[in-house]
């Protein structure tokens, strides 16, 4: 794709069409929205935004993505995970306003189609990969639990002051302990929730629009809305959704920017795993940078349509892949699909209890769970593990925002620590071994009198730059016999910047006035280009292309008698 044509790959994959793919993405599209409509209901409502505005972040975003994004099958909208991190900002701005609830919701999908849109411009896609895997575990585990807390009161019939998941939690069993609960409405949302997650085990049975269909017929038909005070949906607006400005004032202005953000930050790690997972099914190629920006141009549309954050589905997904869809076409029938409920029965969901839509968020947020993968983590690397749970505990106790805050910073620190505190080696010659191995690892090596060969598993930068000055040192000091040159096999150096360099430069000094060689060995030449700009390839002398080569110059040279 050449010139503008590059940023609207739907239209490239217009122009390709088959007509044999027709009738697939039709089917695809149809099937689809039997889960579009009580789902997109269901996380807006544990958006705190009413229910209709589900729909219209259903709609329009699956429209935009259909021309900006990438990926062929790709279904768009509403999400579970992202539900505690708009409810965690529009639940203390809104105050109970369900105007304004819209209008902040509306705005952090803006603030997040706006970062999506600058990072695949700027082609930063890359950035997910700095999240590892136990960091998304322990962060979507947080999630998922803060979720789920917060739909308990919906199922049992009752509501509570939100005041953060733990505090929620206690709250919910002081509730049922009083006798709150409404037990009709705790058996309808029950009832939906096993038939949801009976269902799931056949991916062919819409599952969960057989359980909403059914939870909604039997309070219709036996009247316990009334009779029973099981709260219900009750009727849509009838219409389309419109263009419209969100606005709040610029005071509450900072927590809807850093909620967006978070959004932002959530779907994009989402989108971008879900991305790549298909991209490889399908084995078609998809730019992740392209990606954000289908993602920020969905998240801009349905912000300025009244609609509120969305991400990529890994429950709908499946859905629309199953049902043979072939292009975004098939979600393209899906929004169309659901717009002409809205404007032929807007009606028909009326009696949806509460309870029932409270059972399909719990659904999707035990699907968010990852146990699994962690115990296998625990065994094999104890550390990333409790990084994990570091991560859920923020999430959980703190509250989704500054949880995600927190998984950030560990992400930062477990990134930099490697290369902060690397591991290195003198290294020894083991009879029997090709190559030269790590002394501590290998008692038995032996040394070569008057050299040391040190090497250092890290990029050299300004965190560790006072470290490896002070390890060369002390294995000048523990060296068995008077050192008179050191070689550096710096292959895992992959740079240095300004710190480092200037620290070499004493170092080398300080060996020179103790009549100690500095060499390197194996280095890189991006760094050796470095170390020409800052004018210290000159003083380390030879830089030698292997350690074999480094160690038979300086038996040449000193005429030492030892055998490799």
């Amino acid at each position: 794709m050449n010139g503008w044509s590059r940023w609207l790959p739907g239209l490239q994959i217009a122009r390709q069409y088959q007509a044999a793919w027709l009738a697939n993405d039709l089917m695809a599209g149809l099937v689809l929205t039997t889960m579009l409509v009580p789902v997109g209901i269901a996380y807006a409502v544990a958006s705190g935004v009413p229910g209709i505005h589900g729909l219209y972040a259903t709609i329009v975003p699956l429209l935009a993505y259909a021309v900006f994004g990438p990926s062929r099958i790709l279904v768009l909208g509403p999400d579970s995970s992202l539900a505690a991190v708009i409810l965690a900002v529009v639940l203390p701005l809104s105050a109970g306003d369900p105007i304004r609830a819209v209008a902040v919701a509306s705005l952090m999908a803006i603030v997040s189609g706006l970062v999506c849109t600058l990072i695949g411009v700027m082609r930063l896609g890359f950035v997910t990969e700095l999240l590892s895997k136990p960091i998304r575990y322990g962060y979507m585990n947080g999630i998922a639990l803060t979720v789920l807390i917060s739909q308990l009161p919906k199922l049992f019939g009752f509501s509570i002051d939100s005041a953060g998941p733990l505090r929620n939690l206690i709250r919910i069993i002081q509730a049922i302990v009083e006798g709150q609960v409404n037990w009709s409405a705790f058996l309808v949302g029950i009832g939906t929730l096993t038939l949801i997650l009976f269902l799931k085990r056949w991916k062919r049975v819409p599952g969960l629009l057989i359980a909403v269909v059914t939870a909604t017929i039997v309070v219709g038909s036996f009247g316990l809305a009334d009779s029973a005070g099981i709260k219900v949906l009750g009727p849509l607006p009838q219409g389309l959704p419109s263009f419209a400005m969100p606005w709040i004032g610029v005071a509450d202005l900072g927590q809807v920017v850093i909620g967006g953000c978070a959004v932002a930050m959530v779907a994009f790690a989402d989108t971008s795993v879900l991305s790549r997972t298909y991209a490889a099914k399908t084995r078609a190629v998809v730019d992740p940078n392209q990606e954000m920006i289908g993602l920020g141009v969905a998240n801009l549309a349905a912000g300025l349509f009244q609609g509120f954050p969305i991400s990529s589905s890994s429950s709908r997904t499946p859905v629309a892949e199953a049902a043979g869809a072939k292009t975004q076409l098939a979600g393209v029938v899906g929004a169309l699909a659901v717009a002409l409920l809205l404007l032929l029965a807007p009606d028909l969901l009326e009696d949806l209890p509460s309870s029932a839509l409270a059972a399909i968020v719990i659904a999707a947020a035990i699907g968010l769970f990852e146990f699994n993968d962690l115990r296998r983590i625990f065994r094999i690397q104890p550390w990333e593990f409790w990084l994990s749970i570091a991560c859920f505990v923020g999430v959980a106790a703190l509250g989704v925002i500054p949880g995600i805050g927190i998984a950030i910073a560990i992400a930062i620190i477990e990134f930099l620590w490697d290369g902060w505190r690397p591991h290195y080696a003198v290294m020894g010659r083991v009879d029997g071994i090709r190559g030269y191995h790590d002394i501590k690892r290998y008692p038995s090596a032996r040394l070569i009198p008057g050299l040391i060969l040190f090497r250092w598993d890290a990029p050299l930068f300004f965190a560790n730059a006072e470290l490896f000055h002070q390890r060369i040192l002390e294995a000048v000091a523990q060296s068995p016999t008077p050192v008179r040159r050191i070689v550096v096999a710096a292959e895992p150096v992959t740079s240095i910047d300004v710190t480092s360099a200037d620290m070499l430069a004493e170092l080398e000094g300080a060996l020179r006035e103790s009549a100690i060689e500095l060499r390197f060995a194996e280095i890189k030449d991006p760094v050796k280009e470095k170390l020409k700009r800052f004018a210290l390839l000159e003083r380390f002398g030879t830089l030698h292309p292997t350690i074999g080569s480094a160690v038979d110059a300086y038996l040449e040279e000193y005429k030492v008698d030892w055998k490799p």
